[in-house]
C-alpha cells in the first residue's frame, strides 16, 4: 500500500460528525423525493421570451460528465490517489447538485415531452427510463452515505458502501444520457 493511502487510513474517523451529516443525508433525500413527487404536480410559466430548451441536452452533459468523473475517481483509488480521488468525487457531486436543481427547475416549467417511438425501441425506451429513475431514487441517500463515510474517515463502512453503491450511481449516470438521446427526437 502506498504512502498516500496509509496517511489518510491513518486519520481518525469522525463519528459524531458522520452522524450529524446522516441525519441531514435523509432529509435531503426526503426533500428530493418530494420535491420529484410535487414536480410532476407543479407548472409555473416561464417568463416571456424564455426558453428551457438547451436543459435536456445540458443535463445529459452534466450526467455524462459525472460518469466520467465516477469512472476516473475508481481509476484513482486503485493508484493510491486518494486526494485525486477525493477531488473527483466532489466534482461529481456538485454536478450531481447542479443536475437535480436544473432538473427540478425543468420539470416545474415546461411540460414532459411524450417518447414516440413505437414497438420494441418503445419498449427499450421505458426499461431504460423506469430503472434510471428508480436507480436514481434509490441510490440518492445511499449515494450520500458513501460520500458522508469517506470524507468523515469512516474508511471501511465507505469501502462496503461503494463496492454496490458506485455501479448503480453509475448505471444512473450512463443511462440519462442515453434516455435523452432516445427521447431527443420528440423535444419540440
Amino acid at each position: 500500500m502506498n504512502d498516500e493511502i496509509n496517511q489518510w487510513l491513518a486519520r481518525k474517523p469522525q463519528t459524531e460528525l458522520s452522524k450529524k451529516l446522516g441525519v441531514a443525508a435523509w432529509i435531503l433525500s426526503a426533500v428530493v423525493l418530494l420535491l420529484v413527487v410535487a414536480m410532476q404536480k407543479i407548472q409555473l410559466p416561464l417568463p416571456a421570451g424564455w426558453s428551457t430548451a438547451c436543459l435536456p441536452p445540458f443535463h445529459a452533459a452534466l450526467n455524462a460528465a459525472v460518469a466520467v468523473l465516477l469512472v476516473v475517481s475508481l481509476s484513482c483509488i486503485k493508484l493510491g490517489k486518494v486526494k485525486l480521488h477525493r477531488a473527483t468525487m466532489v466534482g461529481a457531486m456538485l454536478l450531481s447538485i447542479l443536475f437535480l436543481l436544473s432538473y427540478v427547475a425543468y420539470h416545474v416549467t415546461t411540460a414532459p415531452t411524450p417518447f414516440g417511438g413505437h414497438g420494441s425501441i418503445r419498449t427499450v425506451y421505458f426499461l431504460l427510463l423506469g430503472t434510471h429513475i428508480a436507480s436514481a431514487a434509490f441510490s440518492l441517500p445511499f449515494i450520500l452515505f458513501t460520500f458522508i463515510a469517506g470524507w468523515t474517515n469512516r474508511f471501511a463502512a465507505h469501502r462496503k458502501l461503494a463496492r454496490w453503491v458506485f455501479p448503480l450511481w453509475l448505471y444512473v449516470a450512463l443511462t440519462g444520457p442515453v434516455c435523452y438521446w432516445m427521447l431527443r427526437p420528440y423535444y419540440g
